[in-house]
Parts: structure tokens; sequence; C-alpha cells
């Protein structure tokens, strides 16, 4: 995986992240989801370092083989606010002022914080299969809570670590020849790791917690996101199942928005990589 690719360990103030970055052009940083590592991109990755892109894939903060402080008691120690600080960091190490953005899943969340935070950074944003997590909270139904149940269960604490690290093969599933055998490879070594598991939960622990209230925050400050912004979705997946068109939310947080379904399951860098990367390099070139 990554031909061509440096893979190094970058050292934060209270974190070390592990990223992935190669080709040379604008700076494009994609962001994983759960369960996944910065491997997810593999497909994807050098279809954007063929289209002129210097290309970066960090592995989030707990997952993979980046490494943050003990979970705190608050779940600030995993929010999005200091995993999105984190990727600017590196982002700086690397010699990147600004830098465009795509985050899938949890990383969608990653990369709203950031562009919140630190709009003077990012000139591009895309955001895959994910809606701000305060929007999902304020739509509950019995449909969202049973679909989505795992947000629930992975916010209590202790159980769900000795039930998943109890057998992590059996909780965590993946088929290596959709996957790609080294990107499966790399990501079963992660979830056996307890202290990956861990930090995954206190990344949903956040969530439901400092996460919405920061969100809740920026729409009482009346504060959007500043720059154009793409949204993506797994049409094979449950989103538009569960809200219609993601658009019309996301038009309340993006002014300058466009986006369209894509036909893939929900690991879309995974099963759509062709689609992904030209929609993708079609938005970053402009």
């Amino acid at each position: 995986m990554f031909e061509g690719f440096v893979s190094e360990t970058v050292r934060l103030r209270e974190s070390s992240v592990f990223v992935r970055h190669g080709g040379e052009g604008p700076p494009v940083v994609l962001l994983h989801g759960h369960p996944r590592t910065s491997a997810t991109w593999h497909r994807v990755a050098p279809r954007l370092v063929a289209e002129g892109f210097t290309v970066v894939c960090p592995d989030l903060r707990g997952y993979g083989r980046s490494r943050g402080p003990a979970p705190a008691a608050d779940h600030t120690a995993h929010s999005k606010r200091v995993v999105a600080r984190d990727v600017a960091e590196v982002m700086s190490a690397l010699g990147h002022d600004r830098f465009m953005l795509a985050g899938h899943d949890r990383g969608g969340a990653v990369a709203l914080r950031l562009v919140l935070d630190h709009p003077e950074r990012v000139p591009r944003v895309a955001l895959i299969d994910c809606l701000p997590i305060s929007e999902h909270l304020s739509r509950i139904t019995a449909t969202f809570a049973t679909q989505w149940w795992h947000w629930f269960f992975f916010a209590q604490p202790d159980v769900p670590e000795r039930v998943i690290n109890a057998d992590p093969d059996s909780w965590y599933r993946g088929d290596p020849q959709v996957m790609g055998e080294e990107n499966h490879d790399e990501w079963r070594e992660a979830v056996r790791n307890p202290d990956v598991v861990r930090a995954m939960l206190e990344d949903y622990r956040a969530g439901l917690t400092v996460d919405r209230r920061h969100e809740e925050a920026d729409r009482a400050a009346g504060r959007r996101i500043e720059c154009p912004a793409l949204v993506l979705w797994s049409l094979r997946d449950d989103l538009e199942d569960l809200y219609g068109d993601p658009l019309r939310i996301w038009a309340d947080w993006a002014p300058d928005l466009r986006g369209h379904g894509v036909d893939s399951g929900h690991h879309v860098a995974e099963e759509a990589p062709e689609e992904l990367a030209a929609s993708l390099s079609g938005f970053f070139h402009g």
C-alpha cells in the first residue's frame, strides 16, 4: 500500500500522530472513520497523487498507531476539537499552512470541527457519509436508535470495553477481499489493541457530550462553514434512508454547498475508490 508515500510519526504537544504522505502539488488531508485507520484510503490516495495533489493520511488520535493522553472523565481528551487541532499541527509540521480536507464518518466530524475552529487554513472541505453530531441527536427516532444503537452502547462506562476486548475479531468484521489484504491486516491489528478500542469508544463518548455542546454553541453563535463544501453519501448506506437528502441538513451549516450520492456501501474509500477520487479531485481542483 501507499507506494512512494512516506510513513512517519509526528510528535505533538500531547499526542503522537502516525501519518502517511506523498505526492506533489496542493495539499489534501484525508480523515478516516470508525473503526478504520489511514490505510482505508489506500486506493484513493494514489489516485489523488496522480491528479497532482500532495496527499496526507493521518490516523486520528487513538486510532491505528496514533496515541493521545489518557481518557478524561469529561471526554475532552478525545473531543473533535483536540483531534482537529492534532491535524492542523501535523500539517504545520509538514510545512503546509493551508490544505484541502476530506473526512469520512467520524473523520467528517473532525473535519467539520477543523473548518469551524481554523477557517483560515481550509479553502475547501469534503464531508462524506456524515452529518453534524448535533443534527443526528436532534433527530433521534426509534429507527435511528435501533440502527445506530452502538452510539449509545459505546457511551456506557466500562461495559463496551469488556464486551469488545473479549473477542474483537467477532465484534469488528471485515472482508480482506473488499478492504485489500494489507489494509485489512493493519485494521485487524489495531482493533485487537485494548488501548485503541478505549480511544475509539472515547470518540463516541465525546460525541454525545462535549462535541455536541461545541456544535450547539457554534449554531447559537451563527458560525458556519466559510469555504466551499462538498457533501457525499453512500447510496447503499442508511444516511439518506434516515434523513432524506443530506444536503438539506448541511445547507444550514454551509452556504456554499454541493454534493451527490455515490453507488457504494458505507466504506466508500474501499468500495468505490475511483468514483470517490474523481469527485474529490474535481472539487479540489475547483
